[in-house]
């Protein structure tokens, strides 16, 4: 999807590309093929060809913070198959909703092959390290939520990255609500010892521990780490839908 991308080009919006595909044009060596023939102005084809002779470029070199900075935010998902090696599913327990009055208590980070918990008072501070491996991040809510309350606790953790927040693409799709009802929606299970287990029961299994409780600890890992491995089973589920921008009417 990346490469029929054009909208992180300055100045060329949604209007232009939508034109672009209508035209039957969908990659950007289509594109190049037959820049003469496209029903768009002369100042946006001087625009768009250098823009997508940049863009080639900074794909082959795999300069991630281009189009980090380039894509609108609610777009960063287009360049997942061309990042995808270099993704990290991301997930953050707490102790409430509020960065100023509550903090992390687990944070799960999850490379599509090994899950990693990263857990207050023994290791959290690794997370910084870990979060450097990634170029892009996979999060559900994480743009309200999850990347805030990383970044207030650990200022100097770079964030600035690709960032799917799987949560708006999916509204487009008419999938809403909370993660464990898209799981749902989209058949998705969980084990039988954290398919119930709610936000609010994560809360509660973290003081149990703090209060001595280690099997609290052990469920409230498990039930993380089912939420970063279910975020990439969500992505590649859904991608081909985003990518074939059947977005509904999901009134």
């Amino acid at each position: 999807m990346l490469t029929s991308t054009y909208i992180h080009i300055p100045r060329v919006g949604a209007t232009v590309e939508k034109k672009i595909w209508a035209s039957g044009i969908r990659t950007w060596d289509d594109f190049m093929s037959n820049k003469g023939d496209l029903p768009i102005s002369r100042s946006k084809l001087e625009l768009i060809v250098p823009g997508i002779e940049e863009s080639r470029e900074r794909l082959q070199s795999q300069d991630y913070g281009f189009f980090a900075r380039s894509l609108p935010g609610a777009e960063h998902w287009r360049a997942f198959p061309e990042f995808r090696d270099r993704a990290a599913y991301v997930d953050i327990e707490t102790t409430g909703l509020s960065p100023g009055h509550s903090h992390i208590t687990v944070v799960g980070i999850y490379d599509g092959k090994e899950a990693r918990t990263f857990v207050r008072g023994i290791d959290l501070d690794d997370i910084v390290e870990e979060l450097e491996k990634y170029d892009y991040l996979v999060t559900f809510n994480g743009a309200r939520f999850d990347l805030p309350f990383i970044k207030r606790e650990f200022p100097q953790v770079d964030l600035d990255k690709l960032h799917a927040d799987l949560m708006y693409p999916l509204r487009r799709i008419c999938l809403s609500g909370g993660l464990k009802k898209i799981e749902v929606e989209l058949g998705i299970t969980r084990s039988e010892d954290v398919a119930g287990i709610t936000g609010f029961d994560a809360v509660r299994l973290w003081h149990q521990y703090e209060r001595g409780d280690q099997e609290a600890l052990e469920l409230l890992l498990e039930y993380n780490r089912a939420d970063i491995v279910n975020l990439e089973t969500i992505m590649n589920t859904t991608l081909p839908r985003f990518i074939d921008n059947k977005f509904a009417d999901c009134r």
